[in-house]
């Protein structure tokens, strides 16, 4: 049955030529497509087959490629098959009193949602107690023993947001944007940020200038490979738009416990000596407060339909914390018992973002079916992006076949770009598809088109 959200195809209009097209001949019919002159020096891998495992098409479908954040797929997978669709991320405050001062110490288990709102509502909740004074916060960023900043990244990677490090106590999705502002020409640009209090994360080097009113805005903004050093260069023209960049914060533990510490200044409650530590902390305390994350169910979204790379991490680590294994070996060991062969994948990270990750489209497609017999199947399906709807894919596929009909993910690094996910032709069974190119040597602009026409192709499949 298609799914509710396909729905809404009545009354669609179709900008885009009918053909009656037999599963045997999808390999002629996608030529054009596979032999274009844009793919000759790259890899591409493609696999198409029912839900039940008839293969339709292959191509290089059981090779190794980089999946990019295709790997969400598997993340989100294991996650679900594991922690369950009602698992929550719960961050505490631990405590104890004596001779009237009370000792605090805050664990957090990596809440990706985790923000201003929810210090209040700790705040408060100590408040609500009568404790008005705390001798010792003691910040506790132990729970992923893994490096909050992942080695197998690129440096250009984890300077921005979509980079930012994955540790336990996440406020504001480890993410700040800077603001460059023109001001009158000669001068330097005006800095400002979404949160005022970021500024004391870096040491700021700027170089900039105001252009007048016709020059070209030329600005960039780097960090020092070895320190937290913003180096600002460029111009914008007076009168012309800001310049935002989104940057990770360099070091989140102790953004968190400033913010911490903020946040009960302001609810009533002094505050002594702050203390942040990455070694796990062993006191006889008592929970005071605590909040907790929305359900996994809820938490899905934002990792595959807008393919959020902070919150695939942090599933990914929680999956290795919770069974006290490296998470690259967690998430092997419960996907083998769902069913994907260790053979088939190489996992490195939880989102895709590294280019050690390897999967085959066969992988990815496996994954897929299995999931979608699964208990939480239905949970998976509707967390993914919908063709010319929404997340990753709305400005893809609209006004053909595709429209409403394809619940996927995509996947994009330097050189290699992705697609899988879930096809309802309006005339043929269900299909799961997953296309990857590798070692490109165009931009998307030109290799997404080529993955879609695939997928336009494939729509138009008719049981003959």
């Amino acid at each position: 049955m298609l799914p509710a959200l396909a729905m809404g195809l009545v009354g669609l209009v179709w900008a885009w030529p009918a053909l009656a097209l037999c599963p045997k001949d999808v390999g002629d019919a996608i030529a054009p497509v596979t032999t274009s002159p844009e793919l000759r020096p790259a890899h591409l891998g493609i696999a198409v087959e029912t839900l039940a495992g008839e293969v339709i098409y292959h191509q290089d479908a059981e090779q190794f490629f980089i999946p990019a954040s295709n790997v969400k797929l598997f993340t989100t997978a294991a996650a679900l098959h594991h922690l369950g669709p009602t698992y929550r991320i719960r961050t505490s405050l631990y405590g104890r009193v004596q001779q009237g001062l009370t000792s605090l110490r805050v664990v957090g288990r990596g809440d990706p949602t985790l923000g201003p709102q929810q210090l209040r509502t700790l705040a408060r909740q100590l408040h609500g107690q009568g404790i008005r004074r705390v001798s010792q916060l003691l910040a506790d960023d132990s729970y992923f023993q893994e490096p909050a900043v992942h080695p197998n990244w690129e440096w250009e990677d984890v300077q921005a947001a979509y980079g930012a490090p994955v540790n336990g106590l996440i406020l504001n999705e480890n993410a700040v944007t800077l603001t460059l502002t023109p001001t009158a020409p000669g001068h330097p640009l005006g800095i400002s940020w979404s949160d005022p209090t970021a500024v004391d994360s870096w040491s700021i080097r700027n170089s900039t200038t105001t252009a007048t009113a016709d020059e070209a805005a030329t600005v960039g903004v780097e960090r020092a490979l070895a320190a937290a050093t913003l180096y600002l260069r460029g111009q914008l023209p007076q009168g012309g738009a800001p310049d935002t960049t989104d940057l990770a914060i360099p070091d989140p533990g102790r953004y968190f416990l400033e913010h911490l510490r903020q946040a009960l200044l302001e609810t009533g409650i002094a505050v002594g000596a702050t203390t942040l530590t990455r070694e796990p902390v062993a006191l006889e305390d008592s929970e005071l407060a605590w909040v907790e994350s929305p359900p996994l169910a809820t938490l899905l979204v934002p990792t595959n339909r807008d393919s959020h790379n902070l919150y695939a991490e942090v599933l990914f680590k929680t999956l290795g914390a919770t069974q006290a294994v490296p998470s690259e070996t967690a998430i092997e060991n419960i996907l083998a018992t769902l069913g994907i062969a260790p053979e088939q994948i190489v996992l490195v990270d939880g989102s895709g973002l590294s280019r050690h990750n390897l999967a085959t489209p066969q992988a990815l497609v496996d994954v897929l079916q299995i999931m979608h017999g699964h208990p939480q199947g239905r949970v998976l399906r509707q967390s993914l992006a919908v063709a010319g709807r929404s997340g990753t894919l709305r400005h893809r596929f609209g006004q053909t076949p595709v429209a409403n009909r394809f619940y996927g993910k995509t996947g994009a690094v330097t050189n290699n770009f992705s697609l899988s996910g879930y096809l309802y032709p309006p005339d043929h069974e269900p299909l799961v598809v997953s296309l990857i190119i590798n070692h490109a040597d165009h931009p998307g602009r030109v290799l997404r088109p080529l993955i879609d026409r695939i997928v336009i192709t494939l729509a138009q499949l008719q049981p003959c």
